[in-house]
C-alpha cells in the first residue's frame, strides 16, 4: 500500500540521525483505508490458506532470495533510517534472509501434524492458521523484527498487517514491495502507515484474530490489555536489561571481547543485548579493565562508512533520554569508568560509558539502557548465589549469558537465571532455528525455532474412534 510524501510534520517520516535531515514523509492511513485493507486480508485468507504449506514454503523461500539479492539497497536504507553501521545493516539482512529461507524450508515440516498415543482410535494434533493477524514491530531492526513474525505466519496460512515503527517507513514500504515481488497475494501480507493510538481499533476489528508486539513495556501492556479484552491471541517481546554473568578468569580476552559485542552491537540497541556485566571477585578488576579498554576504543562517525565503529542513537529522543538514565546514576553516586556524556559531533551520538556502584535507588539499576552504556557489578561469593541474586533483582528477563570454563558449573547457574533463553560462552544472541521470547516484564510467547510457527496456529484435536466402539459417559 503506497503512499506520498506531505506537508512536512507528519510523525511517519524518514528522520536521518547522523544529520538531522528529514528525508521523507507519509500520511496517515484514514480509517477507512484501515478498513479496506483489514478487509483484503480477510477476505484473502480462504485461499492463501488453501494452497499447500509447500506452495507457501515456496514463496517465503523466494522472499529469502530477494532479499539476498537487493542487500545493499536494504542495508543503506537501514543505516539511513536508523543510523546502523552499514556492515551492522548488512548482517541484519543475512539474518532476515536466513530467517525466511529456513521457515519456507522447514516451516512445512513443523507444521505437521502429530499423531497422540490413546488406547483405542487414532488421535492427531492438527496445526491451522487463525486467520487475519497484526504485527506491531520496532525500528531497532527493521527487516529482521518483521520477518521472524510475518515469515512463519505465511507459511502456516495466516495473513499479515504490518504497523511498523513510524521512524523506518521506507524500509517498510520494501519488506512489503519483497513479498509483493515473491509473488505473494494482494492482501496477504499489507503495510499500514498507521498512528500507534489507531492500533487498538484494528485488533478490536472481529476480523483480527491476533497481535504480536516487539517493542516497549508501556505499548505490550496496552496492547495486551486489548487483545485480552478481545479474547484474542497476543505474543509480547518487550525490554530487556540482560545480565552477563562471569564466573572465572578463563580464556578473559575472549569473553571481555564477547561482552563488547554482546553490548555495543547494533549500538547498544537491542532488546536482548548484554546491559549488566557481573563478575566475581576474584575477576572483576581484569574484567572491568578489559572491557572499559575495548569500549574506549570505538570510533563514532558516519554510519555508511565501514571504517566507523560507533554511529549515532535512533534519534535525539533516544540519545536523550540515555542520558537523563546517566545523569541520574552519577548524581547519586555511581562511578563513571568511561565516558558518560555525548561526543562534540552532530547527531545523535552518546560515548560508550561504562557506569559501577549502580544501586537500587538510581534508575539505571532497574531501567533498561538502550544504548551504549554498560552497567558492571562485582559479586563476592564464590558459590554464585550473589552474582544469580544480582542478575534476577531485574524486573525483566529476556535473555542472558554466563562464561565459565566448567560446563556443568556455568549450567548450573544458567538453570537458576529467571531467563527466556540463555546462551553460555557466547553473547546472547538470535538464529532461525531458535526459540526467542522472554518471561517477567519481557512479555511472553515465542519467535522462532519449532514453537514460533505454532504461537498463532489453531492447536486443534482430531480424534477418530471406530463407528461401532461402545460411547463412553462424556465428561469434561
Amino acid at each position: 500500500m503506497d503512499a506520498k510524501v506531505t506537508a512536512q510534520g507528519s510523525p511517519i517520516a524518514t528522520v536521518n540521525p547522523y544529520t538531522g535531515e528529514r528525508v521523507r514523509e507519509f500520511p496517515a492511513l484514514s480509517a477507512e483505508d484501515v478498513g479496506r485493507a483489514v478487509d483484503a486480508a480477510h477476505r484473502g485468507f480462504p485461499d492463501w490458506r488453501a494452497r499447500s504449506r509447500a506452495d507457501r514454503g515456496a514463496l517465503v523461500q523466494r522472499a529469502g532470495r530477494l532479499m539476498r539479492e537487493r542487500k545493499e539497497e536494504l542495508a543503506r536504507l537501514l543505516t539511513l533510517e536508523v543510523g546502523k553501521l552499514i556492515n551492522s545493516s548488512r548482517a541484519e539482512v543475512d539474518l532476515a534472509s536466513d530467517i525466511l529461507t529456513y521457515y519456507g524450508e522447514h516451516g512445512p515440516e513443523l507444521l505437521e501434524e502429530r499423531p497422540l498415543p490413546v488406547p483405542d482410535g487414532t488421535a492427531v494434533l492438527v496445526n491451522e492458521p487463525l486467520g487475519v493477524l497484526l504485527g506491531v514491530m520496532p525500528w531497532n531492526f527493521p527487516l529482521y523484527q518483521v520477518v521472524r513474525f510475518a515469515g512463519p505466519n505465511l507459511v502456516l496460512g495466516n495473513t499479515i498487517l504490518l504497523k511498523h515503527a513510524s521512524s523506518c517507513p521506507q524500509s517498510a514500504l520494501a519488506l512489503e514491495q519483497l513479498f509483493t515481488d515473491a509473488g505473494v497475494p494482494s492482501g496477504v501480507y499489507t503495510n499500514l502507515f498507521v498512528r500507534g493510538r489507531d492500533v487498538g481499533k484494528i485488533i478490536d476489528d472481529s476480523r483480527v484474530q491476533g497481535a504480536s508486539l516487539t517493542g516497549s513495556e508501556r505499548a505490550g501492556v496496552s496492547l495486551g490489555e486489548i487483545a485480552g479484552r478481545n479474547v484474542k491471541k497476543s505474543v509480547l517481546e518487550l525490554g530487556g536489561s540482560d545480565p552477563f554473568v562471569v564466573l572465572d578468569g578463563h580464556n578473559l580476552e575472549r569473553t571481555v571481547y564477547a561482552a563488547f559485542l554482546g553490548r555495543m552491537g547494533n549500538t547498544g540497541q537491542c532488546c536482548v543485548a548484554a546491559k549488566r556485566f557481573i563478575a566475581l571477585a576474584d575477576v572483576y578488576d581484569a574484567f572491568l579493565t578489559g572491557l572499559r579498554d575495548r569500549m574506549s576504543e570505538v570510533q563514532p562517525g558516519d554510519p555508511v562508512d565501514p571504517a566507523t565503529t560507533l554511529g549515532p542513537l535512533s534519534s535525539e529522543a533516544a540519545a536523550e533520554l540515555l542520558m537523563e538514565q546517566v545523569r541520574d546514576a552519577v548524581d547519586k553516586g555511581a562511578t563513571v569508568v568511561l565516558g558518560g556524556g555525548r561526543p562534540d559531533l552532530p547527531g545523535a551520538f552518546v560515548e560508550p560509558t561504562v557506569l559501577t556502584d549502580v544501586t537500587p535507588d538510581m534508575r539505571a539499576y532497574r531501567e533498561e539502557l538502550f544504548g551504549p552504556v554498560a552497567t558492571v557489578y562485582r559479586a563476592a561469593d564464590e558459590d554464585e548465589d550473589e552474582a544469580v541474586a544480582l542478575a534476577n533483582t531485574s524486573p525483566y528477563g529476556l535473555g542472558g549469558a554466563v562464561f565459565a570454563a566448567d560446563p556443568e558449573r556455568a549450567r548450573g547457574v544458567a538453570d537458576r537465571l529467571e531467563a527466556g533463553m540463555v546462551w553460555i560462552n557466547h553473547p546472547t544472541a538470535s538464529r532461525p532455528e531458535l526459540p526467542f521470547g522472554g518471561i517477567k516484564r519481557s512479555g511472553y510467547g515465542r519467535e522462532l525455532g519449532d514453537v514460533g510457527i505454532v504461537e498463532f496456529a489453531n492447536r486443534k484435536l482430531v480424534y477418530y474412534v471406530d463407528a461401532d466402539a461402545p460411547i463412553e459417559e462424556v465428561l469434561g
